[in-house]
């Protein structure tokens, strides 16, 4: 699996805010990678070296949709990575 296809997005929440302290990222991934494509791809796009990786499968909820039909959002697939303690990411500097 190609590297840019398993990091889909960061997610910054208040949450994901503090662990920056702590040198952690969230990420939400491809449903189908594993912690150890997830490492590479974060070496290949960003050049850091992870520490360690926790992936979780984030659930789906049900949703109220106009008018009255009942659905679910998807559901999906977080990393969270911690990356060595002299190493960060600029796109989460900014936030």
């Amino acid at each position: 699996m190609d590297s840019e296809k398993i990091i889909i997005e960061p997610i910054v929440t208040e949450k994901s805010n503090k662990f920056k302290e702590e040198k952690k990222y969230v990420f939400k991934v491809n449903a189908k990678a594993n912690k150890f494509q997830v490492k590479k791809a974060l070496k290949d796009i960003f050049g850091v070296h992870c520490l360690q990786c926790r992936i979780m499968n984030v659930k789906s909820k049900p949703k109220r949709r106009p008018p009255y039909r009942m659905g679910n959002t998807s559901s999906w697939k977080k990393a969270i990575v911690t990356l060595s303690p002299n190493e960060s990411i600029e796109i989460f500097e900014g936030a």
